[in-house]
This record gives structure tokens, C-alpha cells and sequence, in this order.
């Protein structure tokens, strides 16, 4: 599969509209070459329009330079990304790479033809001095066929290519002054149906706990396609997502009265993202520099990789077969019903203020005994209160930000020094009495010593009266 990212506007025109001369405009230095194509695009989703209404479109297109599967998805800002598939298999069949990327919000629901579109397009490639194609404007006219019906229009799209965003505000500027309008829809499947739903408007929550339960509800289902391909990031967004509701469901448990067993189906979901994650980071941590330290620790960079590796495609495998079952399709429903819930507790910021007193009350407790594991519960705990207080944030203004910058700060150090237990813990049961192991064993345990002692800055941050009042 293809991912491409794509730049462009489109607009709405007359059919007496003529392209402008736009030669010597930002950079433009011929607008020469202009090619025909005829392209017939069907396009696919469910019967509720799941997928528009999520602001995504996919459609199989045959004509042009880039006939084939098409599946565009948000970007970044008002870019899109297109994941791209030659045209196998048969025309009405959705090919099961691309019914992955939309699983999560297609859910059970097949995907069938809600509309053809054939367009007879003219493509201008506009060209720098040298030769290099800074951007495509593609005058099209469009004939749609949906629910026994025709309509005919004509529009301009510009996809950047090389040129800058400058140049895009440069050319608008020009078809606007000859009679171009911004267009109305946001595609040509949007436009050809017309009355049927158009992409949901994300509203705010009244509640800034159910606000906060639809951010996390977003990114799971968000990161889904790029944990299906393996992205390292998405499956860490996405392990984030479900400890932040999971962090939500037990803090405000009056606000999800029943939800109780929904923490432990997150947890499932969490764990399988983890064994992924966590050997990716020990991975990391334990192999940085190692190719430079010398032959001697060949063979114990070998079996870490080897170890680490197993431990990681394992968990992929689990990892993907459970993102094909029932058990996380049911899941993701679940997670939908409490995002639209309109019950809500009394004085939630209490629970936050609570949250972060248990906290601290574990930490003391922890650096009064110097125990590991205690270290480890008072850094869970750090990291419910934390979220607790991030649903807060946008209410708090700079106090609220000050305060979770420096629990998040304090959870990192607390972070670091589990992961050099965990890591010694490991290195124990890969090295026996090997020596190279023991010098990486000793490394590790250094750095649990040096960020024990970063802990005392980070708590006196955090307990900050100025960062805290307005919890109360």
C-alpha cells in the first residue's frame, strides 16, 4: 500500500469558466503541457454513510496516471492522506487492506457503491524555471449517478506538488477573480449526494469528564489504522487512549455507574498493546550505543534483539487477531456509549484533588522504605492523577497546565527508573553469570540510582501550592 499526503483546494465554477494565465505568478514559469484524462470512480461506503461521515471517502477509479484504489483519511490541518492499491481483485469487492484501515468506524457494516462519477478532466501542470512541477490544476467535468439519478457540474481542483503553500493563496487569488467560487462541499462524493448526511461536527461535551472520555474514545479508534500497519507511535497513542479511560472510568466511577467491567475489557485491550510497545522501548534503551562499545558485547546485543524481537512479533500477532474479533468491535461500541451518556457526578474536580492526595500519600510512603515495587504503585498512581487532572485542564488555565507538566515530568522520572528495574530484571534472566551481561545489569542499576535522586526536585515541583489551588 501507498500513503501519500495531499495538498489541495478545490472550487466551484460556471461552465463558461476559462482557466486565467497564470505564468509568471509565484514562480510559475509555463503552464505548457496540459494532458486529457477520462476517469469513471465508484465509490464505496455504508449504508449510514459511516465513512463520509468521518470525513474519510474511498472509491476505485480506473483512467489517469493514478488509477487504482483510493482511501483518503484526515491529515494534518486541511491536509489529506491517501492510501493507494492497484486495481486487483474484482471491481465490487473492497480490497481487505483498505476495509482494515476503516474497520473501527465501519465496525460489522459491509461496504458497498453509493455512487459513479466520471470526469473528463484537463490537467495543467504549473512549472518553475527548471522544469519542476510546483502544482496541477485540474479543471473538471463531472457527470454523478446516485439512486438512479444524474447530475452534472464543472469545478477546479489545485493539488500541490513541489511549490509551497504561498502558492496555492497566489493561484486562488487569480480563480477567484475569474469567477471561481471556494467550493461548497468537501469532495465530489459529498456534492453528488447531496441531502445525505454531511461529515459530523465534533461538539463539545457539556461535561469536561465526558468531553475528556470522547478525546480518548477519538484517538483509540483515531490510531487504529496505523496500529493495524505496525506504526510504533499509533500503538503508543493508542495504549494511551485506553489507560486514559480507564484512568477516567475509576476516578469518576459515579459518572459511569455499570462500567466497571468496560475497565477490564480496556485492560485486555492495553495489555496486547504493550507487549508490542514495551519490547519496542527495552529494546531501545538496552541496545543504544552497544554497536559502539566494542565486539565484546556482540553476542549480548544478539540475544537481547532475539529475545526482545520474539517478545514483540508475538504480541503483533495477538495484537492484530484481536483487532479482527468481536471482542474489540464490542468494545469500541461500548466506548461509543459512553461517550454520548449525559449523567454526571457532582463536584468531579474533587475526585482529581482526592486522586493526587492518594498519590502523594503513596510516594511518601515509597521514599520513606526505598522499596522498588512501592515506586512502581506510587508512579500508577501519579499517572491516574494526572489524567484526572487533565480533564480539568482547559478550565484551570496556566496553573492547571504548570501542574500537569510537572506530574507528567515527576512520572517520567518515576517512568525511568521502573524501566531500569524491568530492565535488570531482564538482562538477570537473559545473562546468568555472563560478564557483558553484568556490566549492562550494573549500567541499568545506575540509572535507577540517578533517577532516585532526581525525585526529590520533581516532588517539590509538583506539590507546588501556586500549581495546586485550584483544585480546591
Amino acid at each position: 500500500m501507498e500513503i501519500a499526503t495531499e495538498t489541495e483546494r478545490k472550487y466551484d465554477v460556471p461552465a463558461e469558466f476559462r482557466l486565467p494565465d497564470l505564468d509568471g505568478k509565484a514562480g510559475i514559469s509555463s503552464t505548457a503541457g496540459a494532458e486529457t484524462h477520462d476517469l469513471d470512480a465508484t465509490y464505496f461506503d455504508t449504508d449510514d454513510l459511516a465513512l463520509m461521515r468521518n470525513r474519510r471517502t474511498l472509491r476505485r477509479r480506473s483512467g489517469g496516471a493514478d488509477a487504482g484504489w483510493h482511501l483518503k483519511t484526515p491529515g494534518e490541518g486541511t491536509d489529506r492522506t491517501e492510501h493507494r492499491l492497484p486495481l486487483n481483485g474484482t471491481p465490487e469487492t473492497v480490497p481487505a487492506e483498505l476495509v482494515a484501515q476503516v474497520r473501527a468506524i465501519v465496525r460489522r457494516q459491509g461496504l458497498k457503491p453509493i455512487a459513479r462519477l466520471r470526469t473528463h478532466r484537463v490537467e495543467t501542470p504549473l512549472r518553475d524555471a527548471q522544469g519542476n512541477t510546483l502544482a496541477l490544476v485540474a479543471q473538471d467535468q463531472v457527470t454523478a449517478e446516485t439512486d438512479g439519478r444524474e447530475q452534472r457540474w464543472q469545478e477546479v481542483e489545485v493539488e500541490l506538488v513541489d511549490g509551497s503553500p504561498k502558492l496555492l493563496a497566489v493561484v486562488e487569488k487569480a480563480l477567484l477573480s475569474a469567477g471561481a467560487t471556494v467550493a461548497q462541499g468537501p469532495s465530489k462524493v459529498a456534492r453528488a449526494l447531496g441531502d445525505r448526511p454531511e461529515p459530523a461536527a465534533p461538539g463539545k461535551a457539556k461535561s469536561p469528564v465526558l468531553q475528556y472520555v470522547r478525546e480518548q474514545r477519538d484517538a483509540i479508534t483515531g490510531y487504529d489504522p496505523g496500529v493495524r500497519r505496525g506504526d510504533p507511535e499509533a500503538i503508543h497513542k493508542m495504549r494511551v487512549g485506553t489507560r486514559r479511560l480507564r484512568s477516567t472510568l475509576k476516578t469518576f466511577k459515579r459518572t459511569f455507574p455499570g462500567a466497571a467491567d468496560l475497565n477490564d475489557e480496556l485492560k485486555w485491550l492495553a495489555d496486547l498493546l504493550g507487549q508490542v510497545r514495551d519490547g519496542q522501548v527495552q529494546e531501545g534503551k538496552l541496545l543504544a550505543g552497544l554497536d559502539e562499545a566494542g565486539e565484546q558485547f556482540a553476542p549480548v546485543a544478539t540475544r537481547i534483539r532475539e529475545h526482545l524481537d520474539n517478545q514483540v512479533a508475538q504480541g503483533r500477532a495477538a495484537l492484530d487477531e484481536a483487532l479482527e474479533s468481536e471482542r474489540y468491535l464490542t468494545l469500541l461500541d461500548r466506548i461509543d456509549q459512553l461517550a454520548t451518556q449525559q449523567t454526571v457526578e457532582p463536584d468531579p474536580i474533587r475526585r482529581a484533588a482526592k486522586s493526587l492526595a492518594k498519590a502523594d500519600a503513596l510516594l511518601d510512603e515509597a521514599l520513606a522504605h526505598g522499596e522498588d515495587h512501592e515506586l512502581h504503585d506510587a508512579r500508577k498512581a501519579y499517572k491516574r492523577a494526572r489524567y484526572a487532572v487533565e480533564v480539568f485542564q482547559p478550565a484551570g488555565g496556566k496553573p492547571a497546565k504548570k501542574l500537569v507538566d510537572a506530574l507528567t515530568e515527576l512520572q517520567d522520572v518515576l517512568g525511568a527508573h521502573q524501566d531500569s528495574v524491568v530492565a535488570r530484571e531482564l538482562l538477570h534472566e537473559l545473562g546468568q553469570d555472563s560478564f557483558w551481561f553484568g556490566v549492562l545489569w550494573a549500567r541499568q542499576e545506575q540509572v535507577g540510582k540517578d533517577t532516585y535522586a532526581q525525585l526529590p526536585v520533581v516532588v517539590e515541583t509538583s506539590r507546588r501550592k501556586s500549581f495546586r489551588q485550584w483544585l480546591s
